[in-house]
């Protein structure tokens, strides 16, 4: 080993994804503090001691010789989430040495740096004209919405008259109880399936009387390891029967750094999408600009959500897309995002005492909603479309749903890859899928 360059790791570039490589990197960066004749000393402490959190794909195949090494080596290293066993990955925190030593084992396959996931922050239903489907009794009855997220608070507008909150699963304090500290994924909940118990049906979402999994995945502060998003997902996927989860929403990403083809998170959402379980992502927030679009929001497969600006009105010929909606293509040259939905001031569920209640106290709207923007309110609101249509059509697949929304959506006048298809238009996707 030559520990005064980086030769390990540009040999090893092809094992590892292009953040980790870029981290490891960074490691052998010194500070104009310590001396030229230091750094060989620094290097060599930084390889035995440096740690980096990061998830290890075994290979199809392990060998004899190498399964002890690899099991000693992760035994102790794994994070609190636990193996993610549909794709054969061990989140751990591992020094450079034991990144070295694995990454020249055949018996992995791959590893990938556990990078932080962040969630991307009264007239959005009748503007999606879900009252057209709630005139023809479709509620989203029945269906479950799993809203892997910062959790969710038992809200009135959730819980009343009856609990629809028929599952929480934590992976950040392992809780049993919903709560949730940050308030991101009560309002997505609330987004997707508040009844309007606290506002006199006042602010009712599309799919209000649907069933809500809250998966807790991201923390006090809305940020989550890519590992624990996965788990997360694993989870829905592994629950799928035993709630009748249909819908998944995704209102959180992190910068796409890869081709969705090398991305752990699209490979996870494929997953869902191929068992029966329609995922809805936000695009993101760094619109205007062109290439923005978040992971896992640039797969090809799933549905992804871009925000327009209702301007608070019901009506569409003053709407217009959100200045902050992230534009396609994606950064394997596709289309996206494939839908629009209302996304700016959105009221929902206000979560008492959480990091967002704290710090948006001005958005407070009396004391049981707030109001918040991004295609994180965008996103929901397509999910609890996608409720209703499984709702009036269970027999439906998610690429079904995905066709039916997009080929019924109402086009804003705007280039492909700043709206997709155009804006959910619930009455026709409603009327489309009777005929499927």
């Amino acid at each position: 080993m030559i520990f005064s360059t980086t030769h390990w790791i540009r040999s090893n570039a092809h094992k590892m994804d292009k953040p980790l490589c870029r981290e490891l990197l960074q490691c052998y960066k010194h500070s104009k503090a310590v001396p030229c004749f230091l750094h060989s000393l620094f290097n060599k402490l930084r390889y035995w001691f440096k740690k980096v959190n990061v998830i290890v794909r075994e290979a199809d195949a392990i060998y004899p010789g190498e399964q002890d090494q690899i099991r000693a080596m992760l035994k102790s290293k794994r994070s609190a989430a636990k193996k993610i066993k549909k794709m054969n990955c061990y989140p751990a925190r591992l020094t450079l040495r034991q990144i070295n030593k694995l990454l020249e084992m055949n018996s992995i396959k791959s590893i990938h740096l556990d990078r932080e996931v962040r969630a991307l922050l009264n007239h959005a239903s009748p503007s999606i004209k879900a009252p057209a489907a709630w005139s023809k009794g479709r509620t989203g009855k029945g269906i479950t919405i799993a809203v892997v997220d910062t959790g969710v608070h038992p809200h009135e507008d959730l819980t009343s008259p009856v609990n629809r909150i028929i599952a929480f699963k934590d992976f950040i304090k392992n809780r049993t109880a919903p709560y949730d500290d940050n308030g991101h994924g009560t309002h997505v909940a609330g987004d997707a399936a508040a009844n309007g118990a606290s506002s006199d049906g006042l602010y009712k979402a599309p799919a209000y009387e649907s069933n809500i999994a809250g998966v807790k995945v991201l923390n006090k502060l809305g940020a989550g390891t890519l590992s624990r998003i996965i788990s997360g997902i694993e989870w829905c996927i592994e629950n799928k029967d035993r709630y009748n989860i249909r819908v998944m929403c995704l209102s959180l990403g992190s910068q796409a750094v890869s081709s969705y083809k090398d991305d752990l998170l699209c490979e996870a959402v494929e997953n869902a999408w191929d068992s029966g379980i329609v995922v809805c992502a936000a695009a993101g927030n760094e619109g205007p600009g062109s290439e923005t679009i978040a992971s896992p929001g640039i797969d090809p497969k799933i549905i992804t959500v871009g925000a327009i600006n209702d301007l608070g009105t019901d009506e569409r010929f003053d709407d217009e897309i959100a200045d902050f909606s992230s534009r396609g293509p994606t950064i394997d040259g596709l289309v996206k995002p494939d839908l629009l939905s209302p996304g700016v001031d959105i009221v929902s569920l206000r979560s008492p005492g959480s990091y967002i209640d704290k710090r948006m106290g001005s958005a407070r709207i009396g004391s049981s909603y707030i109001s918040l923007s991004g295609t994180s309110m965008a996103t929901p609101l397509c999910c609890g479309c996608a409720a209703l249509l499984l709702e009036e059509n269970p027999e439906l697949t998610p690429r079904e749903v995905k066709e039916i929304l997009m080929n019924s959506a109402q086009d804003m006048g705007y280039d492909e890859n700043t709206q997709g298809q155009g804006c959910i238009d619930m009455e026709k996707s409603l009327d489309t899928s009777r005929d499927i």
